[in-house]
């Protein structure tokens, strides 16, 4: 802007009344393109202060369930110590059986403590990680969400908790169709402010505890804790209509939840071949892993009524 407001006029072969009156429009359209800009960091600032909030939250319902786990324990080795207590009193006359039954009992609430606490534990690693989403390593610089080493960290996270706790999650991939085309009559820079609304459009229908991340080039994916199938599916759905909508591009999706015993990989693989369908179904298309095969999302959603909660959604 200061480079705009410092050439000398009178070098330009125009009226000066029309050159102050380019430089006053240019002006102009620099501060709203300014004002944009620090309209989108405050909407972000606003959402990472939230989510900044959800894991405080989180972080204290965890400190709060160790304390009620550590007090119950505290309890049961009280009455063992003081039944321990008066079995030696009884000096000789206690009986071997009495102590390993006694042993046996504080040996329950021993093991549920064990076990309330790695679970406190790996709770306590993944809200770490998303606090380690707010350091820059872990952000994509174009658009904003996390990076790609942000999701394979909390997605390791996540199956760790699956195949210990059985705890659900679901993936979801959108790739921009046709985003070599768009960069090659577009221009680049169009290119990325594409890749930034698209961006924008699946962070902003997310919710505060999912991932949201460019997994590389046109590619974006969402980590979904504690969310089914048909309910990945809806917001999967949801997306594709949006970024149709709002940005007159279209995105294709695949869906998949995770299945006992699987690694990171492999739950990647299926949601990238979901993916790969939708692609080859005919593009802004959103299709699903079940496990046994790949199918469109039309056989698990009723479209007229996901259409109507996106209405309802936009008009709130």
């Amino acid at each position: 802007m200061s480079v705009l407001l410092s050439f000398d006029i009178t070098l330009v072969s125009l009226p000066t009344t029309f050159s102050l009156a380019v430089v006053a429009v240019i002006g102009y359209l620099v501060g709203r393109w300014q004002k944009v800009e620090v309209v989108q960091s405050d909407l972000q600032s606003r959402r990472e202060i939230k989510r900044a909030q959800m894991i405080a939250k989180e972080l204290e319902t965890i400190a709060r369930e160790v304390r009620k786990s550590l007090a119950r324990h505290h309890t049961s080795v009280n009455r063992f110590k003081t039944r321990i207590s008066d079995l030696a009193k009884r000096g000789q006359d206690i009986g071997l059986q009495e102590v390993c039954r006694e042993a046996e009992d504080i040996l329950g609430p021993t093991m549920v403590l064990a076990t309330d606490l790695a679970k406190a534990y790996d709770q306590i690693r993944r809200q770490s990680h998303g606090l380690l989403s707010f350091v820059e390593v872990r952000t994509d610089q174009l658009t904003g969400i996390c990076n790609r080493k942000s999701l394979d960290d909390s997605l390791e996270q996540l199956v760790a908790l699956h195949n210990r706790y059985d705890l659900r999650f679901s993936l979801a991939m959108f790739d921009i169709d046709y985003f070599k085309k768009i960069n090659d009559e577009q221009g680049h820079v169009a290119g990325d402010q594409i890749l930034r609304n698209v961006a924008q459009t699946i962070d902003g229908t997310a919710r505060d505890t999912d991932v949201v991340t460019r997994y590389g080039g046109e590619e974006f994916v969402v980590l979904m804790p504690q969310t089914e199938l048909t309910g990945a599916c809806v917001f999967a759905e949801r997306v594709r209509q949006l970024v149709q909508r709002k940005l007159k591009v279209s995105v294709s999706g695949g869906v998949a939840i995770v299945t006992q015993a699987e690694t990171a990989q492999m739950l990647l693989e299926r949601v990238d071949a979901a993916l790969y369908q939708a692609k080859t179904a005919g593009r802004n298309r959103v299709f699903v892993h079940v496990g046994h095969g790949i199918e469109a999302v039309e056989s698990i959603l009723d479209p007229v009524a996901d259409d109507a909660a996106i209405e309802a959604e936009q008009s709130a």
